[in-house]
This record gives C-alpha cells, structure tokens and sequence, in this order.
C-alpha cells in the first residue's frame, strides 16, 4: 500500500520503477490518484470525463513499458480513447470513437494506467480552460486563477498531484501556457515527430504536437522516447534522435550560444515579473558557463500573430463542418466566440489563406538562419502571470455585438476591415510568444524557474531549431539541477 504523501513524493518513472521491484502495484497506485482526485478535483475541475472501470480493469493486468503501472489522464481532444467520449470541450460534440488515436495507443504501450479524461477549453481554442460545457478549470496556485490552456486541465491536474505526468498538446502553446502558469515542464517537439493519426496527418496545418506536461524533465524525456515516430500513412517521418531523449536529461549541453528577448513580437506590454524571469534566467545561464545576449530573429511578429489567427479561423470553421458531419454537431450550440471565428473563417478566401499559410515558409527561414548564430532563443513563455479567472471574459456589449454579427452573417464585411489585425493583437497580448515555434515546426519548451512576488509560476521559454529536442532536454536537465523546482508545491 502506498499513501497518497508517498506517491506524490515521486515523478512517474520512480513510480514505475516501485511496481518494477515490487514495492507497490499498479492497482495500489491508481488507489491513491483515485483518492488524491477525489480530495481536489471538485476545487480545480480538472478531470471531467472518468474511466476508473477502464483503469482498474487495466490496472490488473501485467504492464510493460517505462511507465508501467502509473496513473494517467489524457486530453479531452486528438487523444481519443475507443468507446470513452470526445466533447473536444464542448456542449455540441458527444463522439465515441471505435479506435484509439495513434498517439493513445502510444500512451497506453508506454504502460500508463489511464482513468480520465482532463478539460480543455472548446476546441482547444483558448490559453485559458473555461468552456461551457465543463465550466471553469481552476490552478491549484491559486483557485481564482487560470491554469492556462488550451491543456489547463492535464496541468492542473499535475500541478494538484492527481497523476505525475498528462497527455497534452500545443497549437498555439497550449502545452508550454499551462507548464507557465502551473509550475511545469512543458515540452513541445518538432512537427512530425509524435504521430496524430488515423484521423489526422497533420492538426492545424502541422502548427499542433502532442506530448504532455510533467513536474520532472526526464518524465517528458521517457514519453517522448515512447511515443516518437511517424505512424502508417504519416505525411512524412521526421529524422529520429541519435540516442534515447532520456539519456540527453544528464548530458553536459556544453557551452551554448543563447539569444534573448523580453520584448513582445507584437509590441504589447509584458509584466515586470516576466521580464525579471527571462533576466535572471539569463544571468543563471551565464553562470553556468553559456553565452547569452540579447538578440531576435529578422520576423514580422504582428504579420506573424495574423497569419497565426489566420490559420485558427479557417480550422474552427472546418472542425464545426467536419463534427457536425461526423457527430451530428449542431453550429448553434457551440459558444459564441468559436461560432464568430468559425464565420470569419467560412468567409476567407481562399486565395489568402494560401498566402498566410506560405508565409509560414518565411518564418521558419528566417529562425533557421537565427539558430546558425544560436542554438537557443529565450524568451518569457507568457506576457504576464496567470490571470484571474474570467477576466478574459467578454464585455456585455461585444457580446451583443456578437450575435448581431452572427444573426447577420457578415462575416465578409469584417475581412479587410482592420478587425482581424485587431482580434489578433488583442487575443495574443497575453500569450504573444509561444506561436513562433508552432508555425516554423520548431521545438520549444517551458521551464518553471520562477515565481511572482506572491507566488505564482513563471515559466520562460526556450526555442531550438527544428529537430532538436535532444538539445532543449539537455539544457532542461542542466536548469533542473542548477534550480530544483519539483519540491515546489501548492499548498491545495
């Protein structure tokens, strides 16, 4: 038997290495998340679709695998479950898949014990978890704050102890905004390397990568290892590590070429305390024997956040074609703001969105010839620590101003008009710097070495170039043993 203190003392490879010797089963540690869920999850809601039947079944079976036998959630989206509902975080969508996603599939021959199913805001379109369907996601940092999203849940289930580990993804950062504002690791790969099949090839033009959020560096590194791999009929297969992404946790990352910045690409403001974090982490790094200076790549940014916003209007407007297709999912019951972006993106030409998506080709260029001068670009991962819940609630008239617009239809008056300028300088001022990796493919990662004045996480963000995860853990590794954060815990 292990108590619940005990099992969230460790991180999910020294849980599974317990079950290996025989010091505990996985039947007895799916006891303790199971209490340890039922303890905090009616505060931080943060499972909302469960499967203990699934994971105690499971649980009594043998498990290989590096995880072997440890407790797990996955999101409530892409990582479908076969005969467990998709909601995609929405009161529209109730879809049960006869097949696992790929990358389930992988999770689970990794050895987890999965026993839910954790919030995402609808669609995953948001950096905060509140959605209609589930309510509001709360961070166990503090319960009037957001977790983040659009993987708020798988955050701040983590953060809270329920599972050492959860299934995650980022479009737009939706693994390293939630890492930020839960004090986690949050690694985002390369585009290609974690399979998205059989539904999909590539999600959201290949801007979207799976993996999870993790309160140690070598769990993101094992389940990176497991699960990396192009599956059958992949658009292409990304060139495979030189060795296990577990082994790059210890090795020396050498002396390193580092460029900052604490400056937003879209000129908006950024808090002190972020600054501060990139700052200091700066001066930690040079301590540690690396190269550090401020510097940026030759980008666009505000062009950049477009063509971003660009990209998510048109896949909104095809996944509320593409549910009602296959789950009889009516438009109007979706919320407000996924229905306006869903309009703006039927009514795109599209003639632009082609010239939005082929600028993405100059953005990774012009990263590419960043990263020949060096090998990491640092930047803070948010504009600001987490905010209140509901604070990015809309105003009541823009909200009536919404349903005129959808109960006018006019979409196409709006393009040309400034408001897409304006909605993506207004959406991304809180999260304006996470999108440069998701539309060059590039690898980036979270690190939580900081804390506001009053104690929040503040995570900072690193960028490699394409393909090179091996150096991003490296680097991690090195922050984590320079800067322990793992005995850093709410107090929830």
């Amino acid at each position: 038997m292990i108590s619940v203190t005990d099992y969230q003392a460790h991180d999910g490879l020294g849980l599974a290495a317990l079950v290996a010797r025989g010091e505990v089963s996985a039947s007895e540690l799916l006891d303790a998340a199971l209490a340890r869920a039922e303890a905090v999850n009616p505060r931080i809601n943060a499972i909302v679709i469960t499967m203990h039947d699934e994971a105690r079944a499971r649980a009594a079976q043998p498990l290989t695998g590096p995880f072997a036998g440890v407790p797990f959630l996955i999101k409530d989206i892409i990582q479908d479950y076969a005969g467990v509902p998709t909601t995609a975080g929405s009161r529209a969508i109730d879809y049960v898949p006869d097949t696992h996603a790929e990358i389930t599939a992988r999770f689970l021959a990794s050895g987890v014990v999965v026993f839910g199913k954790t919030s995402t805001p609808e669609l995953a379109l948001k950096g905060i978890t509140e959605s209609r369907r589930w309510g509001a996601t709360r961070n166990p940092w503090d319960l009037t704050r957001t977790p983040g999203g659009s993987s708020g849940g798988a955050a701040a289930a983590v953060a809270s102890g329920i599972v050492p580990l959860a299934g995650a993804n980022d479009g737009g950062g939706s693994i390293r905004i939630p890492a930020a504002c839960c004090g986690l690791f949050g690694l985002r790969p390369s585009r290609g390397r974690v399979p998205l099949g059989p539904r999909l090839g590539e999600a959201w033009e290949g801007a979207s990568s799976d993996l999870v959020v993790s309160r140690s560096v070598r769990d993101s590194a094992a389940m990176l290892d497991a699960i990396h791999g192009a599956d059958v009929g992949a658009p292409f297969e990304i060139r495979p590590p030189e060795r296990p992404y577990l082994d790059e946790v210890g090795r020396d990352p050498g002396r390193l070429r580092i460029a900052f910045t604490t400056r937003s690409p879209i000129d908006t403001a950024v808090d002190p305390a972020c600054v501060r974090a990139v700052t200091e982490t700066a001066t930690l790094l040079q301590s540690l024997g690396h190269h550090v200076e401020q510097a940026e790549p030759e980008i666009d940014g505000t062009q950049l956040a477009q063509d971003f916003l660009t990209m998510y209007m048109g896949q909104v407007a095809a996944d509320i074609a593409h549910w009602g297709a296959v789950a009889g999912a009516r438009e109007v019951d979706f919320e407000p703001d996924t229905r306006v972006l869903g309009l703006l993106g039927r009514t795109l030409k599209a003639g632009d969105y082609v010239l939005a998506r082929r600028r993405w080709n100059v953005y990774a260029r012009a990263l590419g010839r960043f990263h020949q001068r060096y090998a990491l670009y640092l930047t803070p991962t948010l504009a600001c620590p987490p905010v209140a819940i509901g604070a990015l609630e809309l105003p009541r008239w823009q909200r009536a101003a919404q349903h005129l617009l959808l109960a006018l239809g006019a979409g196409r008056l709006l393009h040309g008009s400034g408001i897409v300028e304006q909605l993506a300088r207004e959406s991304l001022a809180k999260v304006p710097f996470t999108q440069l990796a998701n539309l060059t493919g590039t690898p980036a990662m979270s690190v939580p070495l900081h804390t506001t004045d009053d104690g929040l996480p503040i995570g900072v963000q690193f960028i490699a170039a394409f393909g090179r995860e091996d150096l991003l853990l490296r680097l991690a590794g090195q922050l984590e043993r320079a800067k322990p954060w793992a005995q850093r815990r709410p107090a929830l």
